[in-house]
């Protein structure tokens, strides 16, 4: 951690960076319900207000980004901490937007699949075929959760697909493999990273029963972890974001653990890549309200829609 640079302070529970052209990088902060621009000299602008949840975020094949809005959450507010807690009393209902970086217009593409309302869309990821994967986390209030589950979607809002159902731990992190073939997802509560075969848009191999949602168990982390959000590297290896622990764990696909980079609080929700030669990590520290950079040991995957 010698090595970390605090870029921004003071975030409202930050999450979804996204590293842009110009160096600056894009980041939501869920509970001031806002999509926010960082520049280079820590300097914070406001890109859109897209209310409810803001939370992944991901740049599309249109330059304009791409928005899961998980509808809201509760707030737990002491000094030096804030997280989130159950649905709350004005959850506004799960969606997936668009939003254009010029002007800030929020266009919503989803808010259903099959006459099923989406609950609380988290992550997503573009494939190289005019959509992106999602996950849905689900939403918890005080007795009860939603099953999680994995999505895919047209990025010109025509069609969307339940593509893998139940996720009981609920569906986080999501990415795909350098060679597009693969799906990761990471599973929050039960701190599991999964995987499946991709045959085609919003279509999956699946393992029969007793797997009740088809996937492959890569990693079974170890202890009392929850897992949130994930970037792959330009060798393949999948980077999770690890709560609790609060750490940026490094799996292989066959499902080894790799590298373990400890963060200075217990929820580092998300990672990126950036810079030149894609070697520079960007993460959010969410309940300290910080964005922050290191330089990583391997180069992050240049994603889909994203400038080398």
């Amino acid at each position: 951690m010698s090595e970390l640079k605090v870029l921004a302070e003071g975030l409202r529970f930050p999450e979804g960076p996204v590293a842009l052209p110009d160096g600056s990088i894009a980041l939501v902060e869920i509970a001031a319900q806002v999509v926010s621009r960082v520049a280079p000299d820590g300097t914070r602008s406001v890109i859109a207000r897209p209310g409810g949840g803001p939370n992944g975020l991901a740049m599309g094949p249109d330059g304009q980004l791409y928005l899961c809005n998980n509808g809201g959450f509760g707030w737990h507010e002491e000094p030096g901490i804030l997280r989130p807690t159950h649905q709350p009393e004005d959850y506004s209902g799960g969606r997936i937007e668009r939003i254009d970086p010029a002007t800030g217009a929020v266009t919503v593409l989803y808010t259903e699949c099959d006459g099923r309302p989406l609950r609380g869309p988290n992550d997503l990821v573009f494939d190289n075929q005019g959509g992106f994967w999602f996950t849905d986390l689900g939403k918890v209030r005080a007795r009860d959760r939603d099953h999680g589950g994995v999505y895919w979607a047209a990025a010109d809002g025509s069609r969307i697909v339940e593509a893998a159902h139940p996720i009981p731990g609920g569906g986080n992190g999501i990415g795909l493999s350098p060679d597009g073939r693969t799906l990761y997802v990471a599973e929050t509560e039960t701190g599991r990273l999964w995987s499946w075969e991709i045959l085609g848009p919003g279509k999956l191999r699946k393992n029969p029963w007793p797997v009740v949602h088809g996937g492959t168990l890569v990693c079974q982390f170890p202890g009392f972890r929850r897992l949130d959000s994930l970037a792959v590297t330009a060798a393949g290896n999948i980077c999770v974001a690890t709560l609790v622990s609060g750490e940026i764990t490094t799996v292989s696909p066959a499902g080894q653990i790799l590298h373990v980079e400890k963060m200075p609080e217990v929820m580092p929700t998300n990672i990126c890549f950036g810079g030149a030669d894609r070697r520079t990590a960007y993460i959010t520290l969410s309940t300290t309200g910080k964005l922050v950079s290191m330089p990583w040991h391997e180069a992050g995957l240049v994603l889909n829609h994203e400038t080398a």
